[in-house]
């Protein structure tokens, strides 16, 4: 079976799943409309889901400015000169097929862990630097198959340190504090449990990587858009001469070192004078901070900045959206209804199971592991307290079905594919393996192990 055979086939259920879901947005609108619905057959009255509309609807008002700080901060961030050298770089280490979808799968992943804009950003650019570098090497590397491995590296950041539910859950204010307190990362993302996961899922996608090898190459030159992008680009130098005063200060380093030292003092201050634990505005802090001194003048800064804000057009609408179902949900007798059945037929061996499961269901129509958390931590946490396990397990195992959406609906394969310049349906298909992968391991590992 040739692997071109190999796609049409895996490719048949994420194919029929792309033509039956809407995009987020129209997703999100009827969501609300169902969840209305919903509410008013469970006897609500309507000034009472009205006034659960309500109180939702803008109740997320910085959780929203925070990811999408984080949307724009991490795309500038992994266009700097510096990130495409380091690629470039490591490119050249593997001499082999199987050394080079390994090597790109934990460099991919690795960033992902880091934070999960800067993997997104960066895995089809690996895929890129890694698969220009096999060809003129002559290293026989099916170029869709690594933009499919690297895509499958990115799960890593579900429980990595930009993880948006257990960031959330772990900041000072967030919507559930009245029911769980502030949850510490070192139970979630930090927990045997995380850990164990994020090994074993590493270990066996590169195993699986290895093996799925396609024997029939497709050069990136077959690609001439993404072999473009296979080049690193230095700043242009700035003549000064003939600059206004205040075009002096935006285009000198001393300014946004000013910034970095701005920037550091916050961060000593939160982590060793406060004694706080990292959270979102500690991460966002940290990446304007390398934003700004890796651009090295304002006017660069601003430059790349303005290109990425474009891309975090969706989560400033859609935050709002989801955060007005969850408010239907909390706010009315919805939450506690779905909790008490999901309870009735759930255990604490089948409870991570049941809501893996239903995470992939929302995550198809919510593509933001924020949003989904906002939907669904209220009944996961009254779910888990019902059948007598951790709420920590329960979030954990949620992280395992919103990434099962991210791997069985076109949306983040679209954005990588973007930045790819290639059509998502190339390597759509590979895809789904790791997926089955990843779905099994977080089955098994948030049974049984401990969090």
């Amino acid at each position: 079976m040739t692997p071109e055979t190999r796609i049409g086939k895996w490719q048949r259920f994420p194919d029929l799943i792309s033509r039956l879901v809407p995009d987020a947005i129209t997703a999100s609108v009827i969501l609300t409309i169902t969840m209305v619905a919903i509410a008013l057959a469970l006897k609500n009255p309507l000034t009472q889901v009205m006034d659960a509309y309500h109180q939702g609807l803008w109740m997320l008002l910085p959780f929203t400015m925070q990811m999408t700080l984080i949307i724009v901060l991490s795309a500038a961030l992994a266009a700097t000169p510096l990130f495409r050298r380091t690629i470039a770089g490591l490119a050249r280490l593997p001499n082999s097929p199987k050394q080079i979808v390994a090597l790109a799968f934990l460099t991919s992943g690795a960033a992902a862990y880091l934070y999960w804009g800067l993997g997104y950003a960066l895995g089809p650019m690996i895929a890129i630097y890694f698969a220009a570098e096999a060809e003129r090497r002559d290293i026989p590397v099916d170029f869709p198959f690594l933009l499919a491995v690297t895509y499958s590296s990115q799960a890593l950041w579900q429980y990595g340190l930009s993880a948006s539910g257990p960031l959330l859950v772990a900041s000072k204010g967030h919507f559930l504090q009245d029911i769980i307190g502030v949850v510490p990362l070192s139970t979630t993302i930090w927990s045997p449990a995380a850990i164990i996961h994020e090994l074993a899922y590493a270990t066996a996608s590169v195993v699986a990587a290895c093996w799925l090898l396609p024997k029939t190459c497709r050069w990136i030159s077959q690609y001439p858009e993404s072999l473009a992008l296979a080049k690193t680009v230095e700043p242009a130098a700035i003549d000064q001469r003939g600059l206004s005063f205040s075009q002096r200060l935006e285009n000198h380093p001393i300014v946004s070192l000013s910034m970095g030292v701005l920037l550091s003092g916050w961060l000593v201050d939160h982590f060793f004078v406060k004694r706080l634990g990292h959270d979102i505005n500690s991460l966002n802090v940290t990446l304007l901070l390398l934003t700004f001194l890796l651009y090295r003048t304002v006017k660069r800064f601003a430059k790349a900045v303005e290109l990425s804000a474009g891309r975090s057009w969706a989560v400033i609408v859609l935050y709002h959206l989801y955060a007005g179902v969850a408010g239907l949900v909390q706010y009315t007798n919805v939450g506690d209804r779905v909790a008490r059945m999901a309870a009735s037929i759930s255990t604490a061996a089948t409870f991570p199971l049941i809501t893996a499961i239903a995470g992939s269901v929302f995550a198809c129509f919510i593509p933001s592991s924020g949003g989904q958390w906002t939907v669904q931590g209220f009944v996961t946490v009254k779910t888990a307290m019902g059948v007598g396990v951790s709420v920590q397990r329960g979030m954990l195992a949620l992280g395992v079905g919103d990434h099962m959406g991210n791997f069985l609906t076109p949306f983040w394969y679209v954005v990588v594919a973007g930045i790819a310049r290639v059509d998502f349906r190339i390597f759509f298909g590979y895809a789904l393996v790791f997926a089955a992968i990843w779905f099994a391991i977080g089955v098994v590992v948030f049974t049984f192990a401990p969090c």
